[in-house]
C-alpha cells in the first residue's frame, strides 16, 4: 500500500521492448536505498516489482495489461517519473490509501497558473466519474490530490509549489497523459450497496 506522497522525481534510463511487455530501468537514489529483488515501488502511481537493483537504479518488468491500462507505455529514456516506496507499518498516512492499481488514464486539459499555486484540469473517463467527488481524494500519476471541482468528464486539482517542483505535474502540458486511481473506499461502498440492493429484491 502507498500513500500518494511522492518521495522523489526519478528518471527512466532505458526501455527494452519485449513481445508482450516492457522492461524499464529507472534511476531513483532515494527509493533504491536498501531495495532488493521482489520489493515494490510505485512508478507514476503503478505498483511495480523490483527485478534487479544496482547502485541508484532498478529494473522492473511491465506486462501488457499494465501498459494498456496505464500511461507507462509512453515512457522513454529520459522521461521523468514519480517514485514512492510502500508505506511501512506504523508510518503516518500522509496522503490517502493508494493501491498502485491504476483505474484508467486522463489527459491534462488546461493549466491555470497563479502566484502561489496552479489549477490543473484533467479529463476523466466516463466509467470513473461516479467515484470522483468535490473535496474527495484522487491519485494522479501516483500523487495524492484533493479534487477541487468534479465535472461530468473532468476534474480539477490545485497544486502547491512543492508539488509542481517535485513531481511530474510540474512538467506535464495539455495533451499529456496521466495515470488515475480513484479512492478504493468509494469502490467498496458501491459494491456493498449494490449487494444490499440485490438482496432486498430477492
Amino acid at each position: 500500500m502507498f500513500t500518494g506522497i511522492v518521495e522523489e522525481l526519478g528518471e527512466v534510463t532505458a526501455v527494452e521492448t519485449l513481445d508482450d511487455a516492457c522492461r524499464f530501468r529507472l534511476r531513483g537514489p532515494v527509493v533504491t536505498e536498501g531495495a532488493k529483488h521482489g520489493d515494490s515501488i510505485a512508478v507514476n502511481g503503478v505498483c511495480l516489482t523490483v527485478v534487479d537493483h544496482e547502485g541508484d537504479e532498478f529494473t522492473a518488468d511491465v506486462m501488457a495489461e499494465t501498459l494498456n491500462r496505464s500511461s507507462l507505455g509512453a515512457l522513454e529514456a529520459g522521461s521523468r517519473v514519480n517514485l514512492e516506496r510502500p508505506m511501512a507499518v506504523g508510518d503516518r498516512l500522509g496522503g490517502h490509501i493508494v493501491q498502485g492499481h491504476v483505474d484508467g488514464t486522463g489527459q491534462i486539459l488546461e493549466r491555470e497558473p497563479s502566484e502561489h499555486w496552479e489549477l490543473v484540469k484533467i479529463s476523466l473517463p466516463a466509467d470513473l466519474t461516479r467515484y470522483v467527488v468535490e473535496k474527495g481524494s484522487i491519485t494522479v500519476d501516483g500523487i495524492s490530490l484533493t479534487v477541487v471541482d468534479a465535472g461530468p468528464d473532468h476534474f480539477t486539482v490545485s497544486l502547491i509549489p512543492t508539488t509542481l517542483a517535485l513531481t511530474t505535474l510540474g512538467h506535464k502540458q495539455p495533451g499529456d497523459p496521466v495515470n488515475l486511481e480513484v479512492d478504493v473506499i468509494a469502490k467498496y461502498v458501491e459494491r456493498m450497496l449494490g449487494d444490499r440492493a440485490q438482496g432486498a429484491t430477492r
